[in-house]
């Protein structure tokens, strides 16, 4: 028997529909829904104003639940990830990355949390963790929600940036993605702003286009890791299935009528994409999308070959880049010492259940 949908993974438009069905009115589904994100209760019962026909009705079709912390590691730049245990055991991490100081230069209170939207990846890129276990399934609207909950709850603060760039390709489960949305920006959900929401893809383009007619202003990072197919397609499998050709007028699709600037990520690998001539390729994508480029030195992984260039190197790219007059910035990856790249906690802990070692 399946269990109860969870009532933090419905829309304001699905548990209206619901309870009009049920002969109640617009304003009980309000309070259903305020005593869920603004009071934050976690049973039927504490909904007070609520006559108890309703909360029985409720509690008869909806459940609470939040996914299993199992570990938390802390990191000298105080990201801290997290990892969640699903209902069935899957394992799901998460990465809390506070911002220190803010633009004006005062104490910022930003909270940013990196989301994963599947088990594992199907895409395996080759320098990421969280493909070298494949793909498991799907996380579900109410399983990508419940890994805000569990930030906040060890934040002990509110999360008002949410970075879909954990584990698995976001576009690639559109549909409950779609719903988390729709939770995370209404104003009887999370409240978190379209702008302060942003979806990276590996060049889905299937994807791209379902985002393209998305009404949001969601932002947009393109993984591209590689400004030439020839790149992409040592590292990149998904570029096989649909090259530069493809997803280069895909990204245009989704910024017609938008007043956004992609972005284009790019972590420099040593003697793969960190050369000259790769910086070169990599303005001209920029210049044709009037994308910006955020240069990221490779986070070493455990078992992958694939070597950070030196400090040197990566300077030498990003000034090439920023002479072309494109917005650059170089981010190093936070938590580097806490294994913060996508799917590496996860790929440990699998490991250790396995009683294997990491290849």
């Amino acid at each position: 028997m399946s269990p109860l949908p969870l009532i933090t993974a419905q829309t304001e438009e699905k548990l209206l529909a619901f309870l009009t069905e049920h002969g109640h009115t617009k304003f009980r589904a309000q309070q259903v829904l305020d005593w869920v994100w603004r009071k934050r209760v976690t049973t039927f019962d504490a909904m007070s104003n609520l006559p108890p026909a309703l909360k029985n009705l409720l509690a008869e079709h909806f459940r609470f639940h939040t996914p299993e912390i199992v570990e938390i590691h802390g990191s000298a730049d105080t990201t801290r990830k997290f990892l969640t245990k699903m209902e069935d055991g899957s394992l799901v991490e998460s990465v809390i990355i506070p911002a220190a100081v803010a633009e004006n230069g005062e104490k910022s209170e930003r909270v940013t949390l990196c989301v994963s939207s599947q088990v594992g990846c199907a895409f395996g890129c080759k320098f990421c963790a969280s493909g070298l276990l494949g793909l498991k399934r799907h996380l579900t609207t109410g399983e990508i929600i419940g890994q805000i909950l569990s930030a906040e709850t060890i934040a002990e603060k509110r999360v008002n940036n949410i970075v879909f760039m954990g584990m698995g390709e976001p576009l690639s489960n559109f549909d409950n993605l779609a719903d988390a949305l729709e939770i995370i920006t209404s104003h009887r959900g999370l409240e978190i702003g379209a702008r302060h929401i942003t979806i990276s893809t590996s060049g889905f383009v299937p994807g791209l286009k379902k985002l393209a007619a998305y009404p949001r202003q969601i932002r947009l990072a393109v993984s591209l890791h590689g400004a030439t197919d020839e790149v992409r397609d040592q590292i990149m499998p998904v570029n096989k299935k649909w090259p530069l050709s493809q997803l280069i007028p895909a990204l245009e699709e989704w910024s017609r009528g938008r007043n956004q600037m992609p972005t284009l990520e790019y972590i420099l690998i040593r003697d793969i994409n960190d050369s000259p001539k790769d910086a070169s390729h990599l303005v001209r994508i920029a210049k044709r999308l009037h994308a910006k480029v955020n240069l990221i030195p490779y986070n070493t992984v455990e078992g992958l070959p694939w070597k950070r260039p030196t400090e040197e190197r990566c300077r030498s790219f990003r000034d090439a880049v920023h002479k072309a007059r494109i917005p650059v910035t170089m981010r190093y990856e936070k938590g580097h010492d806490i294994n913060a790249a996508c799917g590496q906690l996860r790929l440990r802990k699998e490991q250790e259940k396995n009683g294997s070692t990491p290849r």
